[in-house]
């Protein structure tokens, strides 16, 4: 079996945790600094549960020690941390992460370790949205726009925000606040998060969507001068935006994260009953024609190996397990930098984790 250290033991590590060991395939180490958060998880007795801080000299080193691959699912100002010790280590990476900055220090990291792979931003988006995307765009003889638009969604909205908490409260606020990649007009350009806002009808339910940072991955290196517009979009149901912007900017808490972490930590509630809205349409020629094509996933939570999981747990924790088992099987690159546009949509909803993709809208 091969061995896997997982780094963050929150509800997304642990999920990656327990999908892999349950497989019987791989042999699982799970690690993270807080001791009441690795007991929590919901893991089987099989996964070895680490206390580490990861700042402490000599750590990842030795717990990277014999490992095939190192999955982080750490908070992503770790992210650097992480990838330089498995390029140090010669161990294969994988993470989750939607922070530009953060990643392009992976992609020059992944020259230092040529033998292994490096694959960032394995997640739902970024992730297996650019999957999707580049499916699609490679069956048009040329094309003209690529949108993506994602949302992690209370199936059930009490409050004015239309949301509670279903992902990394750091990463929500991030995504929130940093610039965003876009192609506007065939140009590449950075455009403010929270701006480009829309109106979206998905199986008669009403949202929005407005840009927030992170969701391209390498899309927009891929697609630079081969398109005119080209943008990535969260989901969230109406009215979410024009709250956010007060907070974050006339109220100035995008100067003030860790304020804005604590009022979302404390007023809003988390919940087991959300939905993952997915959408990625594709414009284009085809066969002398102005042709789209949409594909459309509402993903539920479900009860995974005897253990409740959110959606936003199965398809996080999912694409990247898939992933990693295309690695283990050798049928996508072994080595250097992968990208998410590297590996075939065909092949990743084959795969045991990647069924969890299936349509299940209602």
């Amino acid at each position: 079996m091969r061995k896997i250290l997982v780094i963050g033991a929150g509800n997304i590590g642990s999920t990656i945790a327990d999908f892999l060991a349950s497989t019987g395939d791989y042999t699982v180490t799970l690690t993270d600094r807080d001791p009441a958060t690795l007991n929590a998880a919901s893991v089987p007795d099989s996964v070895q549960r680490v206390v580490t801080d990861l700042a402490a000299e000599n750590v990842l080193p030795e717990l990277l020690r014999g490992c095939f691959a190192v999955l982080s699912a750490a908070p992503f100002h770790l992210t650097t941390r992480i990838a330089g010790a498995a390029a140090a280590a010669g161990v294969n990476y994988l993470d989750l992460t939607e922070d530009v900055a953060s990643t392009k220090v992976v992609r020059e990291l992944s020259t230092k370790a040529p033998s292994v792979a490096f694959i960032p931003q394995c997640g739902l988006a970024p992730g297996f949205v650019s999957i999707v995307a580049h499916d699609i765009a490679r069956r048009f003889d040329s094309v003209d726009t690529i949108q993506l638009r994602v949302g992690a969604l209370p199936e059930y909205s009490t409050n004015a925000l239309g949301y509670n908490l279903t992902w990394s409260t750091d990463g929500v606020i991030n995504e929130y606040i940093e610039p965003c990649e876009a192609i506007v007009s065939g140009k590449r350009r950075l455009v403010p998060a929270l701006d480009g806002l829309e109106s979206l009808t998905i199986d008669g339910v009403k949202y929005e969507a407005f840009n927030t940072s992170g969701g391209l991955g390498s899309l927009c290196d891929t697609y630079d001068g081969r398109v005119r517009e080209l943008n990535y979009r969260t989901i969230r149901y109406p009215g979410h935006a024009a709250i956010m912007k007060v907070l974050l900017n006339d109220l100035r808490l995008s100067e003030r994260r860790d304020v804005i972490k604590s009022i979302f930590e404390h007023a809003l509630p988390v919940t087991m009953q959300d939905v993952i809205i997915i959408l990625v349409t594709v414009s284009g020629q085809r066969d002398g024609r102005l042709t789209q094509e949409t594909f459309v996933r509402a993903i539920h939570g479900a009860t995974v190996n005897g253990r409740p999981r959110t959606g936003i747990q199965i398809t996080t924790a999912g694409a990247i397990c898939a992933v990693l088992d295309l690695l283990a099987e050798g049928r996508i690159p072994t080595s250097g930098l992968v990208l998410q546009e590297d590996i075939a949509l065909s092949q990743f909803l084959e795969n045991r984790f990647g069924q969890f993709y299936q349509d299940s809208r209602r």
